[in-house]
């Protein structure tokens, strides 16, 4: 099984080899480690090395956050370009939705033109977007994307209108669900959408979760219990979906 969207350098660093170890004897083959700034970068750069095996990283600048400043662009573009090969993906990237009302005009229009700049980038070193715009940031983001026709996509956590998440599904992208799925009809009437040639899993860790979940420490154990509830919705074998998913994410995400 492959979590495809944790920000793993957020997790305890004294603890991680016990615990990457642990997850690896319950059947987690790999992360993808997204970053959320040029130090969250560089930091999950150093965790690919000391598991390289395990960790898929993506570097990027989170977009609910204020537009990125030139300086920590530059270097992190330098950052992405020099160590490409051996990235996985550019993210975590793409528009904000939850501290747009705290952005003015200009800084949208810029949030805007740097998300294009991380389209851009992404197709010139021929990585894949790990993409966060949800609700009403995601009809944007697809239509930037679209920009560079190649470019391949992974809505992760996707909340969107039904007629976006139909355009996202029709382009080809791919759509990833997190343990809300085992207990919001929202999430779970995404799956029913998505083909399963185009889902992905993910835990987002170390993001907390309600339902069965609340309280309880978000690890890619997690996606033991998606993959159990996109079987259950799909009408599938609990080995089916481990094995497509895992297809899936090896298809977009190959180094």
């Amino acid at each position: 099984m492959f979590d495809t969207h944790i920000h793993l350098d957020q997790y305890d660093w004294s603890k991680l080899s016990t615990l990457i170890a642990h997850w690896q004897e319950q059947g987690i083959q790999h992360v993808v480690a997204v970053a959320t700034n040029l130090s969250s970068s560089y930091r999950t750069l150093e965790l690919h090395h000391r598991f390289p095996e395990f960790v898929f990283p993506a570097l990027g600048y989170h977009p609910e956050q204020p537009p990125i400043g030139e300086q920590e662009k530059r270097e992190l573009f330098s950052l992405i370009k020099k160590e490409h090969q051996q990235i996985a993906a550019v993210g975590e990237v793409g528009l904000p939705h939850y501290t747009k009302e705290k952005l003015s005009a200009s800084q949208l229009e810029l949030v805007e033109e740097q998300f294009l700049e991380w389209v851009e980038l992404a197709n010139e070193v021929s990585l894949p977007l790990n993409i966060h715009a949800v609700h009403d940031s995601t009809e944007r983001a697809l239509e930037l994307v679209g920009k560079c026709p190649n470019q391949r996509a992974h809505f992760h956590w996707l909340k969107a209108p039904f007629e976006i998440r139909q355009k996202v599904i029709k382009s080809g992208h791919f759509v990833s669900v997190t343990p809300e799925v085992c207990y919001r009809t929202r999430d779970q009437q995404l799956v029913r959408e998505v083909p399963l040639t185009q889902l992905l899993v993910e835990t987002d860790g170390p993001w907390p979760f309600d339902g069965p979940f609340k309280g309880k420490q978000t690890t890619p154990l997690l996606v033991k219990e998606i993959v159990k509830t996109i079987a259950w919705i799909k009408g599938l074998s609990k080995a089916e979906v481990e094995k497509q998913t895992l297809e899936n994410a090896y298809r977009l995400y190959k180094r």
